[in-house]
Protein backbone atom coordinates (compact mmCIF):
# COMPACT_ATOMS: atom_id res chain seq x y z
CA UNK A 1 0.00 0.00 0.00
CA UNK A 2 1.18 3.73 -0.43
CA UNK A 3 1.25 5.40 2.68
CA UNK A 4 1.53 9.46 2.90
CA UNK A 5 4.54 10.53 4.72
CA UNK A 6 3.88 13.83 7.42
CA UNK A 7 7.11 15.48 6.14
CA UNK A 8 6.21 15.46 1.92
CA UNK A 9 4.27 18.89 1.31
CA UNK A 10 4.86 20.08 4.78
CA UNK A 11 7.44 21.98 5.92
CA UNK A 12 5.96 23.12 8.94
CA UNK A 13 3.28 20.27 9.88
CA UNK A 14 0.92 21.42 13.04
CA UNK A 15 2.81 19.48 15.98
CA UNK A 16 0.65 16.61 18.02
CA UNK A 17 -2.33 17.37 20.43
CA UNK A 18 -2.17 15.98 23.61
CA UNK A 19 -1.99 12.30 22.65
CA UNK A 20 -1.44 9.89 25.22
CA UNK A 21 0.51 6.74 24.58
CA UNK A 22 -2.31 4.67 26.23
CA UNK A 23 -5.87 6.07 25.10
CA UNK A 24 -9.02 5.30 27.21
CA UNK A 25 -10.37 2.73 26.29
CA UNK A 26 -12.91 2.98 23.15
CA UNK A 27 -16.95 2.97 23.90
CA UNK A 28 -19.04 0.41 23.15
CA UNK A 29 -19.62 -0.22 19.13
CA UNK A 30 -15.88 2.18 18.85
CA UNK A 31 -12.89 0.96 17.55
CA UNK A 32 -9.84 2.55 18.83
CA UNK A 33 -7.70 2.87 15.83
CA UNK A 34 -4.02 3.76 15.26
CA UNK A 35 -3.07 6.41 13.15
CA UNK A 36 -0.54 4.71 10.11
CA UNK A 37 0.51 7.94 8.53
CA UNK A 38 -0.17 11.70 7.74
CA UNK A 39 -0.29 13.53 4.68
CA UNK A 40 -0.56 17.67 4.64
CA UNK A 41 -1.72 18.57 1.33
CA UNK A 42 -1.94 22.47 2.15
CA UNK A 43 -2.91 24.63 4.87
CA UNK A 44 -6.40 23.59 4.83
CA UNK A 45 -6.37 19.95 3.52
CA UNK A 46 -4.68 16.66 4.91
CA UNK A 47 -5.38 13.16 4.76
CA UNK A 48 -4.45 10.13 7.17
CA UNK A 49 -4.56 6.32 7.10
CA UNK A 50 -5.32 3.90 9.72
CA UNK A 51 -5.20 0.22 10.95
CA UNK A 52 -8.52 -1.46 9.77
CA UNK A 53 -10.32 -3.77 12.16
CA UNK A 54 -9.90 -7.44 10.79
CA UNK A 55 -13.83 -7.51 11.80
CA UNK A 56 -14.91 -4.31 10.14
CA UNK A 57 -16.82 -4.43 6.30
CA UNK A 58 -17.94 -1.70 4.25
CA UNK A 59 -19.53 -0.95 1.12
CA UNK A 60 -17.17 1.56 -1.13
CA UNK A 61 -18.55 5.15 -0.72
CA UNK A 62 -19.97 4.87 2.40
CA UNK A 63 -18.80 6.84 5.75
CA UNK A 64 -18.39 6.49 9.58
CA UNK A 65 -18.51 8.21 12.62
CA UNK A 66 -15.27 9.34 13.89
CA UNK A 67 -14.11 11.05 16.97
CA UNK A 68 -10.76 11.37 19.14
CA UNK A 69 -10.06 10.15 22.84
CA UNK A 70 -7.48 13.04 23.74
CA UNK A 71 -11.02 15.56 23.63
CA UNK A 72 -12.59 15.60 27.33
CA UNK A 73 -15.50 15.14 25.32
CA UNK A 74 -15.58 12.92 22.13
CA UNK A 75 -16.94 14.56 19.49
CA UNK A 76 -18.00 12.44 16.57
CA UNK A 77 -18.13 13.44 12.80
CA UNK A 78 -19.40 11.91 9.66
CA UNK A 79 -15.72 10.93 7.31
CA UNK A 80 -15.84 9.32 3.94
CA UNK A 81 -13.90 6.31 3.95
CA UNK A 82 -11.63 7.18 0.89
CA UNK A 83 -9.93 3.75 1.11
CA UNK A 84 -11.56 0.80 -0.82
CA UNK A 85 -13.27 -2.47 0.71
CA UNK A 86 -10.54 -4.15 0.28
CA UNK A 87 -7.93 -2.35 1.59
CA UNK A 88 -6.10 -3.28 4.72
CA UNK A 89 -6.20 0.32 6.13
CA UNK A 90 -8.94 2.86 6.67
CA UNK A 91 -8.20 6.13 4.69
CA UNK A 92 -9.54 9.78 5.58
CA UNK A 93 -9.18 13.15 3.57
CA UNK A 94 -9.87 15.87 6.08
CA UNK A 95 -10.06 19.76 5.81
CA UNK A 96 -9.14 21.79 8.80
CA UNK A 97 -11.57 24.04 10.49
CA UNK A 98 -9.93 26.78 12.68
CA UNK A 99 -11.78 26.77 16.06
CA UNK A 100 -13.85 23.53 14.95
CA UNK A 101 -14.41 21.04 17.75
CA UNK A 102 -13.19 17.73 16.10
CA UNK A 103 -10.79 19.21 13.43
CA UNK A 104 -8.60 21.27 15.47
CA UNK A 105 -7.52 18.28 16.93
CA UNK A 106 -7.57 15.61 14.10
CA UNK A 107 -5.30 18.09 11.97
CA UNK A 108 -2.32 17.63 14.77
CA UNK A 109 -2.27 13.85 14.76
CA UNK A 110 0.58 11.94 13.99
CA UNK A 111 1.69 8.16 13.35
CA UNK A 112 1.06 6.35 16.35
CA UNK A 113 -1.75 8.45 17.90
CA UNK A 114 -5.57 6.68 18.13
CA UNK A 115 -8.53 7.95 16.65
CA UNK A 116 -11.94 6.46 17.50
CA UNK A 117 -14.19 5.28 15.20
CA UNK A 118 -17.76 3.61 15.38
CA UNK A 119 -18.16 0.47 13.80
CA UNK A 120 -21.23 1.00 11.38
CA UNK A 121 -20.74 2.06 7.99
CA UNK A 122 -23.27 3.85 6.15
CA UNK A 123 -24.04 5.77 3.27
CA UNK A 124 -25.85 6.08 -0.37
CA UNK A 125 -22.55 7.17 -2.44
CA UNK A 126 -22.60 3.50 -3.42
CA UNK A 127 -22.87 1.25 -6.52
CA UNK A 128 -26.69 -0.15 -5.07
CA UNK A 129 -28.05 3.00 -4.86
CA UNK A 130 -27.70 3.16 -8.73
CA UNK A 131 -29.35 1.33 -11.68
CA UNK A 132 -27.11 -0.34 -14.80
CA UNK A 133 -25.69 2.12 -17.12
CA UNK A 134 -22.63 2.84 -19.37
CA UNK A 135 -20.93 5.80 -17.92
CA UNK A 136 -20.79 7.06 -13.95
CA UNK A 137 -19.55 10.53 -13.27
CA UNK A 138 -18.04 11.02 -10.18
CA UNK A 139 -18.71 14.92 -9.82
CA UNK A 140 -16.49 16.46 -6.42
CA UNK A 141 -15.63 19.70 -4.90
CA UNK A 142 -12.76 20.38 -2.30
CA UNK A 143 -13.23 16.96 0.82
CA UNK A 144 -16.43 15.55 -1.62
CA UNK A 145 -13.32 13.73 -3.75
CA UNK A 146 -13.27 11.46 -0.51
CA UNK A 147 -15.51 8.70 -1.55
CA UNK A 148 -14.82 8.77 -5.14
CA UNK A 149 -10.99 7.83 -3.96
CA UNK A 150 -13.42 4.19 -2.58
CA UNK A 151 -15.19 3.62 -5.61
CA UNK A 152 -12.19 4.71 -8.21
CA UNK A 153 -10.35 1.47 -6.67
CA UNK A 154 -13.24 -1.44 -6.61
CA UNK A 155 -13.24 -4.00 -9.22
CA UNK A 156 -16.58 -3.61 -8.97
CA UNK A 157 -16.88 -0.26 -10.55
CA UNK A 158 -15.28 -1.39 -13.65
CA UNK A 159 -17.20 -4.24 -13.44
CA UNK A 160 -20.95 -2.51 -13.82
CA UNK A 161 -19.35 0.85 -16.17
CA UNK A 162 -17.81 0.95 -19.33
CA UNK A 163 -16.04 4.59 -18.44
CA UNK A 164 -16.29 6.39 -15.10
CA UNK A 165 -15.18 10.19 -15.22
CA UNK A 166 -14.13 11.93 -12.27
CA UNK A 167 -14.15 15.80 -11.43
CA UNK A 168 -12.51 17.51 -8.49
CA UNK A 169 -13.21 21.16 -8.32
CA UNK A 170 -10.88 23.21 -5.76
CA UNK A 171 -10.39 27.28 -4.95
CA UNK A 172 -6.63 26.46 -6.03
CA UNK A 173 -4.57 24.48 -7.91
CA UNK A 174 -2.32 22.91 -4.46
CA UNK A 175 -5.90 21.91 -3.74
CA UNK A 176 -6.27 19.28 -6.59
CA UNK A 177 -3.20 17.25 -5.63
CA UNK A 178 -4.98 14.70 -3.99
CA UNK A 179 -7.31 14.13 -6.88
CA UNK A 180 -3.70 13.84 -9.26
CA UNK A 181 -2.32 11.46 -6.48
CA UNK A 182 -5.23 9.11 -6.27
CA UNK A 183 -5.34 8.95 -10.26
CA UNK A 184 -1.65 8.03 -10.28
CA UNK A 185 -2.15 5.22 -7.45
CA UNK A 186 -5.20 3.99 -9.04
CA UNK A 187 -3.64 3.18 -12.19
CA UNK A 188 -1.10 1.45 -10.74
CA UNK A 189 -3.09 -0.58 -8.91
CA UNK A 190 -2.18 -4.13 -9.28
CA UNK A 191 -6.28 -4.83 -8.39
CA UNK A 192 -7.22 -2.15 -10.70
CA UNK A 193 -4.73 -0.56 -12.88
CA UNK A 194 -5.41 -1.93 -15.87
CA UNK A 195 -8.75 -1.54 -15.61
CA UNK A 196 -8.23 1.80 -14.80
CA UNK A 197 -5.88 2.85 -17.44
CA UNK A 198 -8.72 1.67 -19.95
CA UNK A 199 -12.01 3.45 -18.34
CA UNK A 200 -11.00 6.45 -15.56
CA UNK A 201 -10.58 9.90 -16.95
CA UNK A 202 -10.50 13.09 -14.64
CA UNK A 203 -10.91 16.44 -14.65
CA UNK A 204 -9.67 19.02 -11.95
CA UNK A 205 -10.85 22.48 -12.04
CA UNK A 206 -10.00 25.61 -9.64
CA UNK A 207 -12.72 28.59 -9.11
CA UNK A 208 -10.17 31.17 -7.65
CA UNK A 209 -6.76 30.25 -9.28
CA UNK A 210 -5.86 30.37 -13.31
CA UNK A 211 -5.34 26.95 -14.04
CA UNK A 212 -5.83 24.84 -17.24
CA UNK A 213 -9.40 24.55 -16.34
CA UNK A 214 -11.16 27.19 -14.16
CA UNK A 215 -14.61 27.55 -13.23
CA UNK A 216 -17.11 25.95 -11.09
CA UNK A 217 -18.36 22.32 -11.91
CA UNK A 218 -21.82 23.56 -12.68
CA UNK A 219 -20.43 26.04 -15.13
CA UNK A 220 -18.50 23.50 -16.94
CA UNK A 221 -21.61 21.27 -17.23
CA UNK A 222 -23.63 23.86 -18.18
CA UNK A 223 -21.23 25.52 -20.94
CA UNK A 224 -20.12 22.31 -22.47
CA UNK A 225 -16.51 22.80 -21.23
CA UNK A 226 -16.61 19.37 -19.41
CA UNK A 227 -17.71 17.70 -22.15
CA UNK A 228 -15.21 19.20 -24.57
CA UNK A 229 -12.46 18.71 -22.29
CA UNK A 230 -12.68 15.05 -22.22
CA UNK A 231 -14.22 14.87 -25.29
CA UNK A 232 -17.51 13.26 -24.40
CA UNK A 233 -21.04 13.34 -24.89
CA UNK A 234 -23.00 15.19 -22.73
CA UNK A 235 -25.63 13.63 -19.54
CA UNK A 236 -28.22 10.91 -21.06
CA UNK A 237 -30.06 9.82 -18.36
CA UNK A 238 -30.64 6.34 -20.39
CA UNK A 239 -26.98 5.68 -20.28
CA UNK A 240 -25.49 8.02 -17.76
CA UNK A 241 -25.42 7.61 -13.80
CA UNK A 242 -24.14 10.30 -11.78
CA UNK A 243 -22.62 10.46 -7.92
CA UNK A 244 -22.54 14.07 -6.08
CA UNK A 245 -20.28 14.92 -3.24
CA UNK A 246 -19.54 18.45 -2.05
CA UNK A 247 -20.47 21.65 -0.77
CA UNK A 248 -23.71 22.36 0.22
CA UNK A 249 -24.73 25.09 -2.88
CA UNK A 250 -22.45 22.43 -5.32
CA UNK A 251 -24.93 19.57 -4.56
CA UNK A 252 -28.02 21.45 -4.33
CA UNK A 253 -27.42 23.25 -8.00
CA UNK A 254 -26.26 20.20 -9.58
CA UNK A 255 -29.59 18.22 -8.30
CA UNK A 256 -31.43 21.07 -10.02
CA UNK A 257 -29.69 20.40 -13.25
CA UNK A 258 -29.75 16.89 -13.16
CA UNK A 259 -33.48 16.69 -12.49
CA UNK A 260 -33.79 19.18 -15.41
CA UNK A 261 -32.05 17.26 -17.80
CA UNK A 262 -34.67 14.18 -16.97
CA UNK A 263 -32.11 12.38 -14.13
CA UNK A 264 -33.94 10.83 -10.82
CA UNK A 265 -32.35 10.93 -7.11
CA UNK A 266 -31.98 7.10 -6.11
CA UNK A 267 -31.36 5.80 -2.65
CA UNK A 268 -30.48 2.34 -1.02
CA UNK A 269 -34.26 1.18 -1.15
CA UNK A 270 -34.89 2.77 -4.81
CA UNK A 271 -31.70 3.13 -7.18
CA UNK A 272 -32.19 5.73 -9.59
CA UNK A 273 -30.12 7.69 -12.07
CA UNK A 274 -27.87 9.56 -9.75
CA UNK A 275 -27.07 9.65 -5.72
CA UNK A 276 -26.02 11.95 -3.39
CA UNK A 277 -24.39 11.68 0.51
CA UNK A 278 -27.59 12.28 2.57
CA UNK A 279 -25.81 12.48 5.77
CA UNK A 280 -24.16 15.51 4.79
CA UNK A 281 -26.70 17.88 2.80
CA UNK A 282 -29.59 16.99 5.45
Amino acid sequence: MTHFEQTEFSPNPPTSAAFSEHPPEAPSNTYSLEVVSVRHYTDRLFSFRVKRPPAFRFRSGEFVMIGLPSIAKPVYRAYSIASPSWDDEIEFFSIKVPGGPLTEHLQKIQSGDHIWMRQKSTGTLVLDCLLPGNRLFMLSTGTGIAPFGSLVRDPESYEKFDQIVLTHTCRESAELRYGHDLMERTKQDPLVGDAASQSLVYLGSTTQEDSPTKGRITQLIDDGTLFSKLELDAFDPEYDRIMLCGSLDMISDLKTMLEERGFDEGSNNRPSTYVVERAFVG
